[in-house]
C-alpha cells in the first residue's frame, strides 16, 4: 500500500510540475537574433538588416545601397550593435519574440522608437 500511495504521490508530482516546468522554460527562451532578417524604414528609406549565423550584420538600402555592417549580440533582453563604419560604440534596441511577417516597436538606449517588421531570412553580402 506504501508504495502504491509513494507511486501515485509521485506521477501526480510530475504530472503538475511538467506543464508549469514548460511553461517557465517558454516564458525564459532568449530570443534569438543570428539569422533572422527585418524590415524598416529609416531616414526616409526602406532598409533590409540581416543578421547572420555568426552574429555579423549587413545593413542595406532596399534599392540595394549599402548603409552599414557590424556585429551584434544579445544581451539580456536586448539587441546590441557594434557598426564596423561608425565610431558611435555599441548601440542595444529592446527585443521580444517576433514571428515573421510581424511586427514590433523597438526603442533604444538613447529613446529612440523604430518600428521593424521580421521578414524570412536572407543572406546579405555588401554591395561592391
Amino acid at each position: 500500500m506504501r508504495v502504491t500511495i509513494c507511486l501515485t504521490a509521485a506521477v501526480l508530482l510530475c504530472a503538475g510540475a511538467t506543464p508549469a516546468g514548460a511553461k517557465t522554460a517558454a516564458k525564459h527562451a532568449a530570443f534569438q537574433l543570428n539569422q533572422t532578417t527585418w524590415i524598416f524604414v529609416e531616414k526616409g528609406k526602406k532598409v533590409r538588416e540581416s543578421i547572420d549565423a555568426d552574429g555579423n550584420y549587413i545593413e542595406n538600402s532596399v534599392a540595394g545601397k549599402h548603409i552599414d555592417h557590424g556585429t551584434a549580440v544579445m544581451k539580456d533582453d536586448k539587441a546590441c550593435f557594434t557598426s564596423a563604419m561608425t565610431k558611435d560604440g555599441e548601440m542595444c534596441w529592446t527585443t521580444r519574440a517576433v514571428r515573421i511577417g510581424h511586427s514590433m516597436v523597438t526603442t533604444n538606449d538613447k529613446g529612440r522608437k523604430l518600428k521593424v517588421t521580421r521578414v524570412a531570412y536572407v543572406a546579405m553580402t555588401i554591395p561592391k
